[in-house]
């Protein structure tokens, strides 16, 4: 059992966003130096890069990842699989990636951390996002889930398992019901504009976690960029607060790694996790030498109640 002084500890956690091949030993390192206790992964590591799964299933830190679309590029989909650059026959990169993470994969699973006194649960993994279902083959083969009722079935096994009372859920698209303009965390961005483009399956298993008692101070997830399609105007919003003070946060600003001014700089989403709920969000840049260049401050509590003397 937790101690009073476990439950109130402050917790840095790294959400770190669609990799799309940009993850360099530097990165790992990068959490050390910011002193991140728990970092999580929201997918999009390749087009089923196996070599940047095998690096980031070997971070010495507390972690937790889920795939993205990206991750399952040439398995899900008749199109991706006509694409597929390697004999199916032989070798299936879906399963190697799934292999070197292991119990960190948490797509349709969770992890238990006893240290922080909270659970991490996984939404469906490898999701394109939407409303309607998709790639039918890939998850009746792989998980034996046929539509949205199932996958929510699937995610709230995930919740009933759970060790603690407090749960974090991770995706790679974030859930429905989080605004349907195009620059919303979910919100479609592409031709015809607008509409959420959340999942539904999601949405409707943090409803229930909800129901069940649990607290769930974060929902973070990536797969809808920052940088919007449509417009250069402005920038996606990647926050968003419901009215039970869960945090909703889309930590996709692609790419994550760019070279300014002759420096390298890459970037973390910080999440500080108080007594079980979330005091403040930013997106921070990091350089060569590990320094915090830039930071951007997307959220903070400001009902806080002050400590008492």
């Amino acid at each position: 059992m937790s101690s009073q002084s476990d439950r109130n500890q402050t917790i840095k956690i790294a959400v770190i966003g669609d990799v799309h091949d940009a993850w360099e030993a530097e990165d790992g390192q990068a959490l050390k130096h910011l002193g991140v206790d728990l970092a999580l992964f929201v997918g999009d590591f390749g087009n089923e890069s196996v070599e940047v799964v095998r690096a980031i299933a070997a971070v010495d830190l507390p972690k937790a990842a889920i795939m993205g679309n990206h991750d399952a590029w040439y398995s899900a989909s008749d199109w991706g699989r006509k694409k597929c650059p390697y004999d199916r026959t032989k070798e299936d990169w879906v399963q190697d990636q799934l292999d070197l993470l292991g119990e960190t994969h948490v797509g349709y699973s969770k992890l238990d951390f006893p240290a922080f006194n909270l659970t991490v649960v996984g939404s469906r993994p490898f999701s394109w996002g939407g409303s309607s279902w998709k790639n039918e083959q890939f998850y009746r083969d792989r998980y034996g889930v046929n539509d949205f009722q199932e996958s929510t079935a699937k995610i709230l096994e995930a919740v009933h398992s759970a060790a603690y009372e407090t749960v974090i859920f991770l995706g790679h698209c974030g859930p429905t019901g989080l605004g349907d303009r195009p620059e919303d965390p979910c919100g479609r961005d592409w031709m015809p504009i607008g509409g959420d483009y959340g999942d539904p399956d999601f949405a409707a298993a943090i409803a229930q976690t909800h129901l069940l008692g649990k607290a769930v101070p974060l929902v973070t997830f990536g797969h809808m960029h920052h940088n919007l399609r449509h417009t250069k105007e402005r920038l996606r919003t990647s926050v968003y607060e419901d009215v039970k003070g869960t945090i909703y946060l889309n930590a996709a600003n692609v790419p994550r790694i760019k070279q300014v001014e002759g420096a390298r700089l890459r970037n973390f989403s910080l999440v500080s996790l108080q007594a079980g709920v979330v005091e403040q969000a930013s997106l921070v840049w990091v350089n060569q030498d590990f320094e915090v260049v830039s930071e951007q401050l997307m959220y903070r509590k400001t009902n806080a109640v002050a400590e008492a003397v």
